[in-house]
């Protein structure tokens, strides 16, 4: 499992946003998101420069934990 701090994720548009991007390159990740705290878990076939090259690419500014 990766954990992304995503410091620029602040509302539930953004959740949708970053679930819609994990999921359109990973049909079966599973998501864990903390709104609250800016984490992202994700559980899936996608590394964490991979994860992150997709949400910086999106325009947030991810790091891994």
């Amino acid at each position: 499992m990766t954990t992304l701090h995503v410091p620029d994720m602040t509302c539930q548009h953004c959740v949708a946003t970053i679930t819609r991007l994990i999921q359109q390159a990973d049909p079966q990740a599973q998501l864990q998101i903390d709104l609250g705290q800016h984490k992202v878990a994700v559980d899936g076939k996608l590394n964490s420069a991979e994860l992150i090259g997709l949400l910086e690419d999106a325009g947030y500014t991810p790091t891994e934990l």
